[in-house]
Parts: C-alpha cells; structure tokens; sequence
C-alpha cells in the first residue's frame, strides 16, 4: 500500500486519489468568494538562458519544515481550528454548560408543550393507571435514550470533539477506507487532529471488521446510505421543528382569547415562521447572548410551576417512578397504548442535538446541563402535568397551558413563545450545518453559503435551504392545521436520526475502541431494542400523516445519492483521461506552444497526474502562462484542518517546465472565506518559500554526497512528483543512511555558499517574480457528463436527466468566483462515463 502511496508523474499507472470527498470539478468553491486578482499590463518576456538542471530529479532525503504552507483565511478565527486540549476549570464548565441551554436544549425542552396532548389524544383519561402509565413511560424514555445512551456512551464517540452523523462517518473513514471516493494519502495521517490509532494486529476482530468494509463494496454502499439517510431525516426536523414548536406555542392562545380559533392559530403561526425564516440571512450573533437566558428562565419556569402542580394537585404521581405502572398501562389500553407510544417519543425530540452540536462546547459541559438542569427540570414539568391530569382529566388537550396558574399566564406564553423560536432557530442552524457538511464531503450539490459571523466559525446560513424550509413549514402548517396531526409526523424522524447513530457507534466501538464483543454487543442490543420499540410505533401513524417525513427524506436522500454517484463518475472518467507525462515530456519545455509572462491557476481534483482539462486549454489558447499551478482542493476525514497544516506545495514535470501542484487540505467544518490580494500574495511568497526549500535539500544532498567520496549519489531520470513538506512519503523507498546523521557534521557553510551560487534558483525566483508582475489567470473547467452510449437505461436516465439538472442548478465554480470575468479563462470538455 506504500508503495502505491508513492507518487510519481512519470508512471502511466499511477494511483490516483479522490479529492474533495466525492464532489463534482467545482467542489471547491461551495463557500463563495475563493481567489480573487486584479491583473497587470503584461510586460515584455525576456528570453532568459534554459538552465538543464532538471535532467536529474535528486531523492530527498530529509523532511523539512512546512515551509511550503500558506494561509487563506482572511477571517482568522480565534480557537476555531480545534479545541483547546488544556483542562477546563469548573467555573469554565460551568459558564459553558449556561450556554448550551440555549443551543442544544431548545428542542427537548420545548417538548412539554405537547407531548401529553399527544399522548392522551390516543387514550383517553379513565383512571389513575392511564395517567401514572403515560408519566413513567416519559419518565424511563428520557432516562435511557437522552441520559443513558447519548449523556454517558454517544458523546464519548466523538471526532476530535465534533459530533453528528458525519462526524462518526469521518471518524470510520480514518481507520478504514469505506469513502467511495478515497482521497486518503499517508500524508494526511500526519495532520495533528487525525489522533489516527491503528487497530491494533493482535485484536483480529478489529481487523477482520477493516478488511471487510474496505474490501466489499456493497458494504461501503450500504454505510454511505446509513449516513445519507440519517442526514435526510435531520433535514427532515428542520422542517418540522419549526411548525410544531411555534404552533404548539401559540396554541394557548386558544381559550385564552375569545374567538382565537382553527383559522387564526395558523395564520398567527404562519406568520411568525415567515419573520423567523426572514431574519436568518442577519446570523444569529447579535441575538444569541439572549437565547441562553431565555432558555434557562423556561427550565426555571417548567420546574417551578411542576413543583407548584406536584405540592397543589397530587404529589403521589411520584410513584410512577415504578416502572411497574408502564405493564399495568398496556394491560390496560392494549392497541391505543401501543399507539400512545408513539406519543412518548416527542419528549426525546432534539435528543440528537446533544452530539451534533458538540462541536460548539464540550463534553463535560453537555453532560452537567442535562444532569443538572436539563433533566430534573422536564421531570418536575411532567410530573406536575400529571398531579394537574388526576385532578382535571378533559384538559389534556391544553395541558400546558392550564396547567399553569391563571396569574402567570402571559410571562409564560411569551417565554414558551420565544423558547419555541429558539428550538426552531437551533434546528434550521443545525440543517445548514448539515448541508454544508454534506457538500463537504461531496453528497450535496453546490449551493451559496454565507457566513454570518466573524467570530463563531458555524453560523452560516444557505438562502436556497432557508426558503426551502420555510415552504415547507408553511405547507405543513396549513395542510395538517393541528399539533396533534404534525407531532404524528414529527416522531418517525426523530427515532430514524437515533437508530443511524446507534450503528454507527456500535461500529466505532468495534472498530475503533475496540470494546469487549460483549459490551459492544449490549448497546446496539439495549438502544436499538428501545428504539426499534418506538419506530415500529411511530410507523403506525404514517396514513395519519407519518408519511411526510418519510417524503422528505426520501427526496433528500435520492438527490445527495444522485449527485454522490454522478460524481464518482466524473472523477472515475477524469482519472482514465489524464495526460501523461510520456505526452508532456514529448512537448517539451514550451509545451508545444507559446509560454508569455504570468501565473495561470488551474482548479482540478487530482492530486497525481494532469488533468485533462489542461490539454484543452492547450489546444484552444494561442499561448499559456509561463508559470501553471494546478490548485487541487482536498477534503480530508477530519473536523478541521490546522492552517499551518492546510496547503502543500510540489513540483510537476522538469524544473524548466515551470509548472507545480497546491494542494489545499479542508476539513468538513472548515470555512473556506479568502481574500483574493491575501490569497494571490500568500501564494507567491509561499511558493517562493517551496523553490528555497528544495533548493536547500538539492544543497544538502549535495554537500553529503562530497562529504563523503565513497557514496554513490542517487539519481533517477524519472521525474517524481514528490510531495514536499509535510507530503514526504516514507514507506517503502529506501533512505540513505545519510538522511539520520546529525546535521551538526555537515559543512553549514558550503550549504549555505551552494545555496548563494545556485544558478537555477535564481533563475526561477526571476522567472516567478516576472510572471507574478504579469498578473494571475483563473483557468477553469465547464464540464458536462454524459453517460455512454451502451449504458443501461436506468443510468442515462440518472446521469443524463438528473444528474445533469443538479449540475446546471448547483452553483458553478465561477459564480463562487470574485475575480473579474476578464481574469478568468473556461474550457468546455464532455466526460463520458
């Protein structure tokens, strides 16, 4: 495998790598405003002496520093590149845990609102057993599933501190290669928030689960479909958050206010959705310091007004605490309790947000605002709806609100108002981070991100998605006109996220953690029993209007599927077509064309070989820039890529060629926001940095071999293309023995003397500062695919109809653009597939 890890231009054969996860050509520009330039006059080319230096291609034999990387961000956020390793002091924990009431909890604790509505919809109050049945199945649900399974197993399988769906399938992707677009190199296990540990040989079991995921295809398939459906079902609870938690709140308005009915609940709803989805595109910076205040007086009022319900109606429902009450409510109501269930599992709802939103806080800090406040907090709100029920058993559709004492009313409906919109702004937060983690990775088209702060990394905020889902609540609203009719809809997303995850950590422990079979064996079989329990509920309810989420899903899950295959593809096509270096080498050093002063940066995904795009350019422009740089951007499997670790610099074909290779490293929570004059200097002078570099290593190599007469200088006629600091392969190629002597008996002056006289460096320092006066050009691909002429019906149909829409409504590389158009220089290319 090292061996075909190594990268070498001049190999027909050589292996090629998948960049960008999976997208299309343009993958790389899905968040907007890349490179930028403003071009100068062209200045008169001087014909400067060819230097013949490049006949030989030396070995490095030492790795340098990163001296080759560059920086793009102009947005330099504090601490956004990773979590900070040192221990958090309690105060710290503390001050934290404050904050996530306001981001995680939103949802579950907006859930009191109307789960027993739902609940006894389906069985109706007969005795004291239906309403101590109906509590302790709430009481134990959110005991096992948010406290057991996600407080204390789930958030402990977390990737560098990120969590979600796509956080767990990177995770999987660095210890095994199940990405269907490999884009793995040895040189990404030394990027330092990989913490890549190998399975260790003597655990077979961890072995035997590697081969077989990297080996059988069919199971990569499978586990890209796991993490796409459980993505689609999020997308799913973007759309339906909204509408139950703003509806449900305004639902006590109803025999609050004479004559607020049916038609006015909906309106009314309809138009907070609409302000709430309006004022997305301002970022929730300048009011999120609020949401956790608000958030944690809507705990304070859910746990005091059940104290004051437990202590005024009847404290004794304390006794559903007995998980005996739970058999005696399904002796009782046999088929409506089953149905009930289903009911239940809205007290759950946002238990996800827990782990997908880790990356925002920590571990420590989630677990103490559940324990702490989260959770004592929805018992006593449940348990004091209960006390109410035994007293007043035909309120159960307006439970919440009646619940509460007359006098304090209007607080609490303008706190469960605004607690509603902060549920709902969470959710529509967490699917625009969905779908920018999707795009990342290569299983969404590319659409408009906007980030909308300059100081959290994560709020962003995609126009298409927004309005989109605020159709869609609107729709929802409208058509089912009644909590109880949405919230049937609600559960089937909700348990569908969980079980994804259930297996998703189940493999993490096996293949990762490397957990006793037993133990290992348990979570799946407790968790997924539970929650297998509650989807064969919930399914039950889709003539009743489960069917929606299952719509929804479906419809999101066969478009990132669509554009995953059509990409894979295009890149499959791309790889057959590269141009070879036997082809370059007979071009020769002008490329069998005019070579005028300037820097042209051509975007292509393969990190070997040469694209094939490039051949077109050749053949379509009269002459090409004296310099090429072939900018490849690669998403690698993890959250964040460091800066000084993101773009690597190496060299294509002979020294005379001029031409190289930047290869930009992006994590799926990267932000990619550059300015163009930062990104065009950081370019330049990191490429000057990269010709010093491997000048100074020709030096040493050099300056060893005539410190000692009696080594043979290696030396190859085959040009390598390879990878300069940090990308040095150091697999199988044999290394000098030279390369571990101490540098302290080397002759530092004679390095330093070669490194001044080196005529071919400064011939290449003046070549590049003449061509950079020259101005930068963009060459860019626009390319269609097309599926073969022999190919089965149902894959033209994929490739050529479908496929093809999402190209032409996905945002193109240029329009991501911020050069001029004059700057800017396209080719047209068909990929069969």
């Amino acid at each position: 495998m090292d061996e075909e890890d190594r990268i070498e231009e001049a190999s027909s054969n050589t292996s090629l790598r998948r960049v960008g996860t999976g997208s299309s050509s343009d993958r790389r520009w899905v968040d907007g405003s890349e490179v930028g330039s403003e071009t100068a006059p062209f200045p008169e080319f001087k014909d400067v002496a060819d230097y013949s230096f490049g006949n030989l291609r030396r070995r490095l034999m030492k790795k340098p520093r990163r001296a080759d990387s560059l920086d793009v961000e102009a947005m330099e956020i504090a601490g956004a590149h990773g979590h900070d390793l040192k221990e958090i002091s309690l105060l710290g924990t503390i001050g934290i845990a404050f904050q996530t009431l306001g981001v995680v909890y939103g949802d579950m604790g907006t859930s009191p609102l109307y789960v027993f509505s739902d609940v006894f919809s389906k069985v109706p109050i007969r005795s004291e057993v239906d309403v101590l049945g109906a509590l302790s199945l709430v009481i134990y649900t959110i005991a096992v599933i948010p406290l057991a399974k996600y407080v204390f197993v789930v958030l402990k399988a977390n990737d560098n501190g990120e969590g979600g769906t796509f956080a767990l399938y990177s995770l999987i992707c660095r210890y095994a290669k199940v990405n269907k677009l490999p884009n793995q190199q040895p040189a990404d296990e030394q990027i330092s928030s990989f913490r890549l540990k190998l399975p260790t040989p003597e655990l077979e079991r961890a072995l035997g689960i590697k081969e077989a995921l990297e080996t059988k295809g069919y199971l990569k398939t499978l586990l890209l479909l796991l993490v796409l459906m459980g993505t689609s079902m999020i997308i799913g609870d973007g759309i339906l958050t909204p509408a139950m938690s703003v509806m449900s709140a305004m639902s006590g308005l109803q025999g609050e206010v004479e004559g607020f009915g049916t038609n006015a609940l909906v309106l009314s709803s309809i138009v907070i959705l609409v302000a709430l989805f309006s004022i997305q595109r301002f970022g929730t910076g300048k009011v999120g310091f609020l949401f956790a205040p608000v958030l944690a007086l809507w705990f304070f009022s859910l746990g005091s007004i059940g104290i004051y319900n437990l202590l005024k109606y009847d404290i004794t429902v304390i006794r559903a605490l007995n998980p005996y009450y739970i058999v005696l409510f399904f002796n009782k109501n046999s088929k409506h309790a089953w149905s009930a269930l289903g009911g239940c599992v809205l007290c759950i709802t946002g238990a996800e947000a827990m782990f997908a939103d880790l990356g925002h806080f920590s571990v420590r800090s989630i677990q103490m605002a559940f324990t702490c406040v989260v959770f004592p907090c929805l018992l006593l709100a449940y348990m004091g709806q209960a006390a109410y029920l035994t007293q007043h058993p035909d309120a159960s559709a307006r439970i919440f609100y009646d619940s509460v004492p007359e006098s304090l009313f209007w607080p609490v409906f303008v706190i469960a108002t605004l607690a509603a919109m902060i549920a709902s702004q969470a959710m529509i937060s967490a699917t625009f981070s969905c779908v920018k983690q999707a795009m990342a990775l290569g299983c969404f088209p590319r659409l408009k991100i906007i980030h909308t702060s300059r100081k959290r990394m994560g709020q962003i905020y995609i126009p298409v998605i927004n309005w989109f889902l605020m159709i869609m609540c609107i729709l929802v609203v409208s058509i089912f006109r009644s909590t109880t009719h949405i919230a049937n809809a609600y559960g089937i997303a909700e348990v569908g996220v969980m079980m994804v995850s259930t297996v998703l950590v189940t493999l993490v422990m096996l293949l990762i953690w490397q957990t006793n079979l037993f133990l290992a064996l348990c979570f799946p079989l407790v968790f997924g029993s539970v929650e297998t329990i509650y989807l064969l509920a919930v399914l039950t309810k889709i003539l009743e209007g489960g069917w929606v989420p299952l719509v929804f899903a479906t419809f999101f899950l066969t478009i990132m599927y669509i554009w995953n295959y059509g990409s894979v593809l295009k890149y499959q096509s791309e790889v057959r077509e590269r141009i070879s270096m036997d082809f370059m080498r007979e071009l020769g050093s002008t490329l069998g064309t005019i070579r005028i002063p300037g820097i042209g940066l051509l975007y292509n995904e393969l990190v070997q070989g040469i694209p094939s795009i490039f051949g077109q350019f050749l053949l379509t422009l009269p002459a090409i820039h004296s310099t090429i740089v072939f900018v490849c951007i690669k998403y690698v499997p993890v959250p964040v890529v460091p800066q000084e670790e993101r773009f690597l610099f190496r060299r294509v074909c002979p020294k005379d060629y001029h031409m190289f290779r930047c290869i930009a490293r992006y994590g799926y929570k990267d932000v990619r926001k550059e300015d163009s004059r930062v990104f065009e200097q950081l370019l330049i002078e990191s490429l000057e940095k990269f010709l010093r570099c491997e000048a100074l290593e020709d030096a040493l190599e050099s300056t060893l071999t005539d410190f000692d007469p009696d080594r043979v200088s290696v030396a190859s006629e085959t040009y390598t293309d390879d990878l300069m600091a940090p990308l040095i392969h150091r697999g199988k190629r044999s290394e000098p023995p030279e390369a571990e002597l101490d540098t302290d008996v080397l002759p530092s002056s004679s390095v330093g003397a070669s490194m001044e006289e080196d005529p071919a460096l400064e011939y290449e320092l003046a070549a590049l500062r003449e061509a950079t006066d020259s101005g930068l050009t963009y060459l860019l691909a626009h390319g269609d695919v097309r599926a073969k002429k022999n190919s089965i019906f149902v894959k033209k149909l994929v490739i050529n109809y479908l496929y093809a829409f999402l190209r032409r409504n996905c945002r193109a590389g240029a329009a991501n653009l911020t050069v001029p158009h004059m700057n800017i220089l396209q080719a047209g290319m068909t990929y069969m597939v």
